[in-house]
C-alpha cells in the first residue's frame, strides 16, 4: 500500500472496529448452547483452543452467559506455536488429561482444521465463512451444517457406548 500508508493508524483502526462489531453483533453459532448441555449430562470435558487473547475470550464468554461453561480456556500465550501447528489442541489435549486421539475438535477455519490433525484429534467441520477444500474435507471426521448436527451425531455415540 505505499511506504507512505499509515500503518499503526490502520491497525488501531481495524482493532476498534472488530471490538465494536464483536460487542454489538456476536452471535452464537447455531446448536451451541444446546451442545454444552449435552456434554453436561454425559460429564464430557471441553476446552476452547483459540488464538485470541484469554481476555477476548472471556469477553465474549460472558457476552452469551456461557463463562464457566469450559473446563479450560487455551489462548494465544498458552502455547509455543500458533494454528497450523499442533501446539494449541496439544496444549488443550494434556489440560484435559484426554489423549489427542480420544478428542474431538469443532473447526470453522482452515488452520484450525490444519492444527486439530496434526495434533492428531477427530474433527468435524462447521464451515462459518469458507466450505472445505478437497484438502480440509480429507483431514476431517466429517463437515456438518451446525452444532445441532454434532450434538445428534454425540447422542448416537453416546447410546451405541462409544464414548466414554
Amino acid at each position: 500500500m505505499g511506504s507512505d500508508f499509515p500503518v499503526d493508524q490502520y491497525g488501531r483502526e481495524v482493532t476498534d472496529h472488530f471490538t465494536v462489531l464483536a460487542t454489538t453483533q456476536l452471535r452464537l453459532k447455531p446448536g451451541v448452547v444446546e451442545l454444552l448441555d449435552v456434554l453436561d449430562q454425559l460429564k464430557l470435558p471441553r476446552c476452547i483452543a483459540t488464538s485470541s487473547s484469554h481476555s477476548t475470550v472471556q469477553s465474549h464468554l460472558s457476552a452469551h452467559g456461557l463463562a464457566g461453561r469450559f473446563d479450560a480456556v487455551i489462548a494465544h500465550g498458552d502455547y509455543a506455536a500458533s494454528k497450523p501447528s499442533p501446539d494449541p489442541f496439544l496444549t488443550a489435549a494434556k489440560r484435559l488429561s484426554v489423549e489427542p486421539a480420544l478428542c474431538l475438535a469443532l473447526k470453522d477455519s482452515f488452520n484450525g482444521v490444519r492444527s486439530a490433525s496434526a495434533a492428531g484429534m477427530m474433527i468435524f467441520m462447521v464451515p462459518d465463512l469458507l466450505s472445505p477444500t478437497p484438502e480440509i474435507h480429507s483431514l476431517c471426521t466429517g463437515v456438518v451444517s451446525d452444532l445441532h448436527a454434532v450434538r445428534k451425531l454425540i447422542l448416537t455415540a453416546s447410546a451405541a457406548g462409544t464414548i466414554e
